[in-house]
């Protein structure tokens, strides 16, 4: 399977999360970053049979959550806050 997140974030989104890699892990893990295919939520690297290994600390990021009438018009939208983790915070399952 391949890894693919279902990212849709803003410019400012990437800048947040490739500073707080390079704060926490370096310039090169900062530069390697790939919001679609190396950090992600705890479900969506469980779902690609990963897990987070224990004690890791998560990023931070917001995301806009869009109600939509059954029409599909978009009627409201909050901010959340989500926990991220790079694939060096990650192990494969089995492995």
């Amino acid at each position: 399977m391949e890894i693919k997140s279902n990212f849709k974030g803003s410019e400012k989104t990437r800048e947040n999360i490739r500073q707080q890699l390079q704060d926490r892990f370096g310039i090169d893990i900062a530069n390697s970053y790939d919001p679609y295919t190396n950090v992600m939520t705890l479900r969506d690297w469980n779902k690609f049979g990963y897990r987070v290994v224990k004690g890791q600390k998560a990023l931070k990021s917001t995301t806009v959550i869009e109600k939509k009438d059954k029409n599909g018009e978009v009627v409201s939208r909050c901010s959340r806050r989500i926990n991220l983790f790079h694939i060096n915070q990650c192990e494969k399952v089995g492995s």
